[in-house]
């Protein structure tokens, strides 16, 4: 007797519907990371509805969005996007300047490019991550009439996203509160998100960042602080931190990302305090461990910083951007989590020497440190931020 014909009903890569989502964002880390947290969210997503997925990246074609983006592995070890373009890029400025007049011409060369990619790519929706090389792809969207998802990090909105909020279909906020500095006839708009981490964040191993930083006491003598200012470093809290080495070393474990461009300026670090320092220009992949090993943050006022160490409900002591070079956004960002009970600020005046140890001998306090790190808690979304806008996104091609 013959044997039956078992047919296969797996679906193929060619049956599968084939979706192209396209990001624009980029300028800094801060307007890439995030939006990288999403692509991965979105690629499981997708993988769980059978559907192909065609991942695009519209980011400055100087600098170092491409290789930011292209390097990045997702949780299946597989890129996160599968193709950067880059357009021309010009500065949005609120201030008088030369360059201005130049940038205009980028920018309208920046619009033109995204056009005719935006054309031949056809996606289904465009998300943008923010920056000011997010608004050209946004405004093409609009006039090609694609969907256009954008969110804002900061608690307060910058520039290029009150500009995208009048090209968008859906405005993601990760405060509820920012909806304050939004225009009223926006409010249909908004969905409150949250700002979204990697998901490694939600895994994090405290061995790891054990192992990477090679400490060998035990943590009940004295608290772990990590001292970081992004990934290029800030002068200002190096500064801090070395007029007070010696003083943070009897209290602390110190761990100290110290920026890329300040790798020539270190100064020499005694050897009694080997024990108790580790310097580092630069920590990524390990950098959700390192968090989360640490007891106490001392850090800039990064929306992304901030967010990763709420997620890990870290107590932190922050020193945030200021002065005529900052629109002001980490002051904002910082002054919400004190107000919440989440962190120490020293800010402006207050960010000396004096200021810093009163601060850090709160954090010594253990009990102290449970009060801030619950603070943090409580001001998490119930659902993972990335995954809710990875959904959010899907609205414009699953089940249509």
């Amino acid at each position: 007797m013959a044997k039956k014909q078992i047919k296969n009903t797996k679906t193929t890569d060619k049956e599968r519907k084939t979706v192209t989502v396209a990001f624009a964002g980029g300028g800094t880390g801060g307007h890439i990371y995030p939006g990288l947290a999403i692509a991965d969210e979105l690629r499981d997503i997708c993988n769980e509805a059978d559907i192909n997925l065609n991942l695009v990246w519209i980011g400055n074609s100087k600098g170092m969005d491409k290789k930011i983006v292209e390097s990045n592995i997702g949780p299946d070890e597989k890129p996160s996007v599968d193709k950067f373009y880059g357009i021309p890029s010009g500065k949005l400025r609120r201030y008088f300047s030369i360059q201005n007049f130049i940038d205009v011409f980028k920018i309208g060369a920046g619009c033109i490019s995204a056009y005719f990619k935006l054309l031949k790519l056809k996606p289904a929706v465009l998300f943008s991550k923010g920056g000011f090389v997010s608004v050209p792809p946004c405004f093409a969207a609009k006039l090609l009439k694609i969907p256009v998802v954008t969110h804002e990090c900061d608690f307060t909105p910058g520039l290029a996203t009150k500009i995208n909020s009048r090209f968008a279909t859906k405005l993601l906020l990760s405060y509820e509160e920012t909806k304050e500095y939004i225009r009223q006839e926006l409010e249909e708009k908004i969905i409150v998100t949250g700002n979204p981490v990697r998901p490694v964040f939600y895994n994090t191993d405290d061995e790891i960042g054990k192992d990477f930083t090679g400490f060998k006491y035990s943590r009940k003598k004295k608290p772990i602080l990590f001292v970081m200012g992004g990934s290029l470093g800030a002068k200002q809290i190096n500064d801090m931190v070395f007029e007070n080495l010696e003083w943070l070393c009897e209290r602390f474990y110190v761990i100290h990302q110290t920026g890329i461009k300040n790798q020539d300026s270190m100064p020499v670090i005694p050897d009694a305090l080997a024990d108790s320092y580790r310097s580092y220009p630069f920590i990524y992949e390990q950098m959700p461990h390192v968090i989360s090993y640490a007891d106490v943050i001392l850090s800039r006022a990064g929306a992304n910083s901030l967010w990763e160490c709420a997620v890990l409900k870290k107590p932190m002591v922050l020193v945030p951007l200021c002065g005529s070079g900052t629109r002001g956004d980490q002051v904002d960002n910082a002054e919400f989590f004190e107000q919440k009970g989440a962190a120490i600020v020293l800010n402006g005046e207050y960010a000396n020497s004096n200021s810093l140890r009163n601060a850090l001998i709160t954090m010594q306090d253990s009990k102290k440190r449970k009060l801030f790190s619950e603070a943090c808690g409580k001001m998490l979304p119930k659902k993972r931020s990335a995954r809710y806008i990875a959904e959010i996104l899907t609205e414009n091609f699953i089940n249509r």
